[in-house]
């Protein structure tokens, strides 16, 4: 049985051969909007060790986000970084979360100042806030991990050379040529929750040293999963 008293050394007994202590530990994690994604990819990192976070958000919690993102009734008209930061610090009370209550901006990215290795997961609903953010720390990052999802179907896009990418910049396309639908008409926690595993799946394969998979679409409906790379033009 583990020592109740000696929770951290023991809390990832388990996973140390698929998420290299060493690795994670120089690691600061930032999420880019906690609704469905982001939520669950929040709390994934919390338990899986991340020992820094960053969370922003600058909405708050609706009725209508408790069925597909996982928020609790008393979280209601609480900011979503402060109800996710709280969740994820009785995850594992030795992380470190900074909720930011407000939107992206460039000087989301300047402001930052740390030494450890930034991984970024962009789990925003906008391609209009997916550019800026590829844009304001494509060259910061060591790791960049965008999460898309509607209905059940789901697209993970890794990049492990941000700084020198070509590729992913393809992707955003424009305002005009996205779904038009919203996120709350179109998201289910399970889907939520398996978009996130896929991005933190692709955040240890880079730990080990892997190459990760630059395009996956899973579609649940037709249980038909793709994995590809980027094309260019």
């Amino acid at each position: 049985m583990p020592n109740p008293s000696m929770p951290s050394l023991e809390r990832d007994s388990r996973q140390r051969d698929i998420v290299p202590p060493e690795r994670l530990a120089s690691c600061h994690a930032q999420v880019i909007g906690v609704g469905a994604i982001g939520r669950q990819v929040a709390l994934q990192l919390a338990a899986l060790g991340m020992p820094q976070l960053s969370l922003i958000d600058h909405d708050d919690v609706r009725v209508e986000n408790l069925a597909p993102q996982g928020y609790l009734v008393e979280d209601l008209q609480a900011l979503k970084v402060e109800a996710t930061a709280a969740l994820c610090r009785r995850i594992n009370p030795e992380i470190q979360v900074t909720p930011q209550a407000e939107r992206f901006k460039r000087s989301s990215a300047r402001d930052l100042s740390f030494d450890q290795q930034l991984i970024v997961f962009a789990c925003v609903d906008s391609i209009v806030t997916r550019r800026l953010v590829w844009e304001s720390l494509r060259q910061r990052a060591a790791l960049f991990i965008d999460g898309r999802m509607s209905g059940e179907t789901i697209r993970v896009l890794a990049v492990d050379s941000p700084a020198t990418d070509r590729r992913y910049p393809h992707t955003l396309f424009t305002a005009e040529e996205a779904y038009a639908g919203t996120c709350t008409a179109r998201s289910t926690i399970y889907t939520a929750s398996i978009a996130a595993g896929l991005m933190v799946g692709q955040l240890t394969r880079w730990l080990r040293g892997l190459p990760v998979d630059a395009d996956l679409i899973l579609n649940l409906l037709a249980s038909e999963l793709t994995v590809g790379a980027v094309p260019t033009p």
